[in-house]
């Protein structure tokens, strides 16, 4: 094929792909289902969520290391095992690595197998990644974040008066460079609220300084490439709701339906998305994007809030939109946009087509996290597949196994991941598993609806645990310790 023009030749290539491409990373949720699109496309992960029955995902066996710290860490580690480092050498070819996370180091081992990383660099991302530098490019772009300062803070003192300068009020909202919302955002009222946060506030060398605004938050991915950039579909998040999650603005799920959010709402976040892909290529950055919005309750403003340069929690829920079944999935520009192949696309048209009413179905996911304060140790833990809620709420059954969340056939029916497993602790903010589901996970104010909270209920009474005993509490797990999705 000597040009990529339209959808046929697109899907025609990656069908007939022989390059081995990787998705590398603790679990496969957050590529969950590319496998069906891609010829080639394998899975190397930590985690065996399906117990050794997904044809695509490789486990390697364990062997002793360093306590993780971070996804990288485990994307390190499996590039340097034995077993892995043999499935490449065995599949041969040109083999791509794709991850979640990555640094350094990772494109150094990769590097070293002959890897070639279809991401920009982990310095470029990591730039980006920045929260300070999220709102300078947004600047460049002209997509306007919440009213802010980006400056280093030393004291009560002094936020008062930054704030009082640039206009903030007293009610704020202060985040660090990096780092998940629900571990680095804190939310400021009084001299109180600083003091708790101090230490996170005043060792950084700048930080992020928001007026508080009455605001829902919205996510939305798109793929900056050569064509132009393609924008997906605006998602609701759940964020901070308890029965999910130990953390307050951490987090906890998606939504995507039609009426989500009004037609203006809706065209200007894609506006923004389109503006801000369009100033990343500019930076250098080009590929798969997210962008988190806030959404005035009380002005209808939309602002941008953060960038994620890379895939992540919402992916799941993108890659399986309908535009993804009527056309293809975002991910494949994003891997096309490396391949190497010539393209020449109708970006325009397809973001107008993607932006249809037929092109919105609704689907939702909830991540189950253990939001006790206590560490045990799992017994039994459902198995990934499907499951079904009897018609009054009252029990949830597992139904068959499967590792495709299309053949959900109805809202009685679930598809759950699991993520801890028999043989592993449970600690404060451990990730249990990711619930998907047709239809609504909220009700019209945003809170969890009964529904959901009958598939909650039912899940967690799978799981069954063993306090620890005196030899396992030196290696077990603190509260908080980092995600992995």
């Amino acid at each position: 094929m000597d040009i990529i023009r339209n959808i046929s030749d697109l899907r025609l290539f990656f069908h007939r792909n022989e390059r081995p491409i990787y998705f590398i990373s603790a679990t496969n949720f957050n590529l969950l289902g590319i496998d069906h699109w891609v010829n080639r496309f394998q899975y190397i992960n930590y985690i065996d969520c399906f117990d050794g029955r997904h044809p695509n995902v490789f486990v390697p066996s364990e062997t002793p290391h360093p306590e993780f710290e971070s996804i990288e860490d485990i994307n390190n580690y499996l590039l340097q095992h034995k077993e892995v480092t043999d499935l490449i050498n065995r599949r041969g070819g040109k083999p791509v690595a794709t991850f979640l996370m990555f640094d350094e180091k990772t494109e150094e081992l990769a590097q070293e197998l002959g890897l070639e990383v279809w991401f920009p660099s982990a310095k470029l991302r990591q730039r980006c990644d920045n929260k300070m530098e999220t709102v300078r490019i947004g600047n460049k772009a002209g997509v306007p974040s919440v009213p802010n300062a980006l400056e280093k803070v030393s004291s009560w003192q002094n936020l008062m008066k930054i704030a009082n300068r640039a206009g903030l009020g007293h009610d704020l909202v202060i985040q660090t460079a990096f780092g998940d919302s629900g571990h680095t955002t804190f939310f400021i009222a009084n001299e109180d609220d600083f003091n708790k946060h101090k230490d996170e506030i005043v060792g950084e060398a700048e930080v992020k300084i928001m007026k508080r605004i009455n605001c829902r938050g919205a996510t939305l991915e798109a793929c900056a490439t050569q064509s132009g950039t393609l924008v997906g579909p605006l998602l609701t998040e759940v964020v901070g709701a308890r029965e999910l999650t130990p953390y307050k603005g951490g987090w906890c799920g998606n939504e995507v339906f039609l009426g989500a959010f009004p037609d203006g709402v809706r065209e200007k976040a894609r506006d923004m998305a389109f503006r801000f892909g369009t100033q990343l290529l500019e930076e250098g950055y080009r590929g798969y994007f997210d962008l988190d919005f806030l959404i005035d309750q009380d002005t209808g403003e939309v602002y941008l809030g953060e960038l994620n340069p890379r895939i992540c929690g919402a992916s799941s829920m993108t890659n399986h939109a309908a535009f993804a079944y009527a056309d293809a999935p975002l991910f494949l520009f994003h891997l096309l946009e490396f391949s190497g192949v010539p393209f020449e696309l109708n970006v325009a048209e397809l973001n107008e087509r993607w932006a249809r009413p037929e092109f919105i179905d609704s689907w939702s996911q909830v991540v189950l996290k253990y939001t006790a304060t206590n560490v045990d140790h799992v017994t039994h833990a459902p198995p990934s597949g499907m499951y079904r809620i009897n018609e009054d709420g009252s029990a949830v059954s597992y139904h068959r196994f499967d590792t495709n969340r299309r053949a959900i056939d109805s809202e009685r029916e679930g598809f759950f991941l699991r993520i801890t497993g028999a043989g592993d602790y449970r600690y404060e903010g451990a990730d249990l598993g990711i619930l998907i589901l047709r239809g609504r996970a909220m009700d019209d104010q945003f809170r969890l609806n009964e529904r959901v909270h009958n598939w909650i209920r039912g899940i967690r009474q799978y799981y069954g645990a063993a306090p620890l005993v005196a030899a396992q509490i030196e290696t077990a797990p603190q509260a908080g310790s980092f995600k992995i999705l």
